[in-house]
């Protein structure tokens, strides 16, 4: 028994040398059969060993981060240096993303389904009984499972106020923009030019034109006495993946921003400065009752895929991209002078895993937003009102 095991431990530090190891005992003589065959690393191993793996680490962090908001004591905020942020874009979160997006798409086997998704619901703590189909075996692969529908009563719309949530997520941060700086989190900022792009054209958006000399925030500020508004919504693995109209609005414009795929989480947020402006991003603009309005979705690590349901020629995460281009596209044509109209809390769109959704738009001076920093929200609830 001894020689047996001497020789499996040999056998697995050694696996080219001994594929082919046999050993005598003072009874019988053995002969292993190849290491190939004796144990065979399959991508079902590899992908429950790191989602096993991943999901404890993500359980800590945020059960760490979790107690620290608890006691009221803030992270103190250390930005990367740009070395650190070279080396962690030269991983190849793409590639990784547009895999575990085919991998998403792997139907799985019938008695494994409730296994993987328990697992899931546990890490990152779903709550299926809002969702619409509560029966785990009804999804056939992951991306269903992330992109699962819920149920009509389950997110009521806040008719009382003119703003509200897009989505399901937590609040990084809200409040005036001022200085042409947006902050991502508390003291970590991105430039709005960089962050949406040179000024559209006024024709797509309907706007007077606009003092040359003005800075851009000023530029996109269209009635005298308004102000420009910011709000950051992350979406947590576990939240409900789809978003909807934040307003009544006339979305007139989509820019496509080719770019990374880092996380967003607020960890990685407090770490790199213009997070957001890295990242691949898709930005809608538009006007509301007040003037601007914007509602860009980022992607992130894994959520490659960004899908808005009435732009049928958007494709995130293409293979290939010039870094720092952009694609424009107008809703406004000969024959649609409007652009598409959404109403408050309409299905807009979907990411495939979790990510941020960034709104932007002009209101009066007074108002009001009705939030805390890191507080969770849900879909439909009020943001803000006049």
């Amino acid at each position: 028994m001894c020689n047996v095991t001497i020789a499996y431990n040999l056998q697995v530090l050694f696996p080219c040398q001994l594929s082919l190891l046999f050993f005598v005992t003072d009874r019988k003589k053995f002969h292993t059969a190849p290491v190939g065959q004796a144990f065979r690393l399959r991508p079902f191993h590899v992908l429950v060993a790191t989602g096993g793996g991943y999901a404890g680490y993500r359980k800590y962090e945020d059960y760490k981060l979790e107690q620290l908001e608890k006691k009221g004591i803030e992270l103190p905020v250390k930005l990367a240096s740009e070395w650190e942020v070279a080396l962690y874009k030269s991983v190849p979160t793409r590639l990784l993303s547009r895999a575990w997006g085919r991998l998403n798409q792997v139907e799985l086997p019938t008695w494994l389904r409730k296994p993987v998704y328990s697992l899931y619901i546990w890490t990152f703590g779903v709550n299926m009984k809002e969702a619409a189909v509560e029966d785990l075996h009804h999804y056939r692969n992951l991306s269903e499972f992330f992109r699962r529908k819920l149920k009509p009563q389950a997110r009521p719309v806040c008719c009382l106020h003119s703003v509200i949530s897009p989505s399901d997520g937590k609040i990084l941060n809200f409040g005036q923009v001022k200085n042409c700086e947006v902050e991502q989190v508390k003291g970590v900022t991105y430039s709005l030019e960089s962050f949406l792009g040179p000024r559209i054209s006024t024709e797509d958006l309907h706007f007077s034109e606009a003092s040359p000399g003005n800075s851009f925030q000023q530029q996109l500020v269209t009635k005298e006495g308004n102000e420009l508004y910011h709000c950051v919504i992350y979406l947590a693995p576990g939240d409900y993946h789809c978003f909807h109209s934040p307003t009544d609005w006339r979305v007139s414009h989509r820019r496509h921003f080719p770019g990374s795929l880092m996380s967003v989480n607020p960890g990685v947020a407090r770490w790199i400065k213009e997070l957001f402006c890295h990242n691949e991003r898709v930005v809608l603009t538009g006007d509301w009752k007040h003037g601007f309005f914007s509602l860009t979705a980022v992607g992130a690590t894994n959520v490659g895929s960004i899908r808005i349901y009435f732009d049928q020629d958007l494709h995130t995460n293409s293979p290939c991209y010039s870094k720092g281009s952009y694609n424009d596209f107008s809703f406004v044509s000969n024959n649609n002078k409007e652009g598409i109209s959404m109403r408050k809390g309409e299905h807009l769109g979907e990411f495939n895993l979790g990510s941020t959704i960034v709104l932007i738009f002009e209101a009066p001076k007074d108002f009001k937003f009705h939030l805390k920093a890191g507080q969770k929200i849900r879909f439909g609830e009020a943001l803000g009102s006049l």
